[in-house]
This record gives structure tokens, sequence and C-alpha cells, in this order.
């Protein structure tokens, strides 16, 4: 017989049932669960302050924790829930999504701008500009942060582990953080970095990645990138061509200078025009 933990037991007493793992790291692991309480499908995050790293649980838990607690959007993962257990647990109550951006790419090859890749796009810079809007900052925008319905209509940003609060110019950011491939030059570079204009560079990679199901620049390098990021984005040979608008939005988004980006107002209106 499986021994159950204090936790699970305090949640089966709040009425949650517990389901299989979906993804582990380190410190933390996402199970599903259901519950009478919320209707529909729910991930429940658990996080092990006592395994993680001091910075993690002074400071980037705490930043994810108070951005979770303000923000509702459609198109962002909503927290139902936070529960706090004395052996140094953290449950995070959320709703589930059946798949994500990645693995859609993955399973389709890469997706038609219209309708597709301009819809759920269209909903992504929606909520990133819900966000700035805020000032507040994503910084691990990809590809399997963008959860999706089980329909595949309705996209949600989730993982605000990065996420902070950030003004934009002057209001620079030190830390590096996301993933390689999605890191803009700046990060890479280890220079401060305008935290706005990060997340619209890694919007760019999003894009690209849904339309041509390749990264656009590859990080098995990553000393190397920020000079074949300078170059500008190639795409792959055999590819048919894409419309020239999408191009040329890549293009603005994947802009070396950070001040060349667009903010991600303008990138709502130019995603509209361009992949419409």
């Amino acid at each position: 017989m499986s021994r159950i933990s204090g936790g699970d037991k305090l949640l089966n007493e709040l009425g949650y049932k517990l389901g299989q793992t979906l993804g582990e790291g380190s410190y933390s692991k996402v199970r599903v669960a259901t519950s009478a309480k919320y209707k529909g499908p729910l991930a429940i995050k658990v996080v092990d302050r006592r395994r993680a790293p001091p910075d993690f649980v002074h400071k980037f838990l705490p930043r994810e924790l108070s951005i979770l607690r303000v923000i509702r959007h459609p198109n962002i993962v909503r927290v139902f829930e936070f529960i706090e257990v004395c052996n140094g647990k953290l449950y995070i109550v959320m709703e589930a999504a059946s798949t994500d951006l990645l693995q859609l790419v993955q399973r389709l090859g890469k997706l038609p701008c219209v309708p597709e890749a301009r819809d759920i796009f269209g909903q992504i810079v929606g909520a990133v500009r819900y966000l700035h809007d805020r000032n507040l900052v994503h910084r691990d925008l990809k590809c399997e942060n963008v959860l999706l319905t089980s329909d595949g209509r309705r996209a949600k940003l989730t993982d605000f582990g990065f996420g902070k609060e950030a003004c934009g110019y002057p209001d620079l950011s030190t830390t590096y953080c996301g993933s390689a491939a999605y890191a803009s030059p700046e990060v890479l570079l280890g220079i401060p970095y305008d935290a706005k204009k990060y997340d619209i560079w890694s919007l760019g990679v999003v894009l690209y990645v849904m339309v041509t199901g390749c990264m656009p620049f590859d990080d098995t390098h990553i000393h190397s990138m920020p000079r074949r990021q300078k170059k500008g984005v190639l795409y792959p040979d055999g590819l048919p061509p894409l419309p020239e608008p999408c191009k040329t939005l890549i293009a603005q988004l994947l802009q070396f200078s950070p001040a060349s980006r667009p903010g991600v107002g303008q990138v709502a209106k130019n995603s509209g025009d361009s992949l419409g």
C-alpha cells in the first residue's frame, strides 16, 4: 500500500483528488487533480521550499506568487487557490490544459499562418500586453509555456517563475533567465536589459517556431548565438514561402537592437495586420 504524504492527505481533506504527475523539477512537480469545488481538470503545482535554493525561495517564488495573486486574463492560466503546509510545501491549484503549443507544433509540423498561428499568437500577445500594461514581465516566453485547451483554440500563458515588476527602460534587469533558444542577444551577452523588450524578442521566436516548426537560432553553442542573431533570421530550405507580412513581423520582433523592437501595443496591431 502506498504511503500518503501529509500534504496529499490535507488535499484529500480539502476535496482534491490527485492524479498522475505531469512534470517534475528538482524542487517542484505538477500533478493532475480534480475537485468538486472547481469545474474542469486542475493542475496542482507542488513546491518544496526545503529543497529549493535560497535565491528561489526568497526572490523568485515571492515574485511569482505576488503576480499570480493579482493577474486575471482569459489567456493567462487561472490560479484558484494557494495552500501552505507547515512542512515547507506550497500547493498552487490552477486550471489544467490538455496540451501546449510545442506539442501542437511537433504534432502538426508547423501551423498555417491563417487562421491557426494568427489566432493563437494574437491571444499570446493579448496576455503579454495585459502584463506589460501593468508593468509586469514574463521573461520566459516559449512554446512550452503556452498551454492550449483541448480544441486547440484557446491559448493560456503559464509559468511566472521568472516574472517580475518592471517598468521598461530605464528600469533594467540583470538576471539571466529564460531558455537560451528564446533569449535575446542582450540577455545572452549579459548586458543589463529592458525586460519588456526581452519579452518582445521571445514572442518573435515563438511566432517563428509556430510557422516554420524550427528554432530560428541554433542554441548548441550559446556563446556564438548573438553573432548569428545579429545577421538576422533565415528560413529553412524547402519551406513553402511564408506570407511577406508574416516574415516582416518576425523580423521586427527579432531586431538585434532592443530599442528597434516594437512595444507590445504595436505588436498587437501589427500581428492583426500581418497575420490577418
